[in-house]
């Protein structure tokens, strides 16, 4: 809201709040450097925000995991080798079966042909 469209009676109340906030911004501002010594209690200083900080384990903690960790690789040492995959060769396909597809090609080729020529 804009201050030309305000009514003086609002200016003024407006004013006075302003005076108001200066005031006590001025007080606080005293409390703060410790030049007002009849002051009844201290202002605390704005609480820090807490970070989290790095986690700790225990030695116990630790010793535990070190040893499962242990006995998980001694396990796994002393288990039999799981047994290589069989890999095979290209798969190869029989002369037959080549020919069969030759044929089949042929056939479609000199279907096309008929068809060319035939228009």
């Amino acid at each position: 809201m804009s201050l030309i469209h305000l009514t003086p009676a609002q200016l003024r109340h407006a004013a006075d709040l302003k005076e108001k906030i200066e005031a006590l911004q001025s007080e606080l501002g005293q409390l703060q450097d410790g030049a007002n010594p009849v002051a009844a209690t201290p202002v605390a200083a704005p609480a820090a925000p807490s970070t989290p900080g790095k986690r700790k384990i225990s030695a116990a903690g630790l010793a535990r995991i070190r040893a499962g960790q242990k006995a998980r690789w001694a396990k796994a040492k002393t288990a039999e080798p799981a047994a290589e995959p069989v890999t095979r060769g290209r798969r190869k396909m029989s002369a037959v079966g080549r020919a069969k597809i030759a044929a089949a090609a042929r056939a479609r080729w000199a279907k096309f042909r008929a068809a060319k020529s035939g228009k």
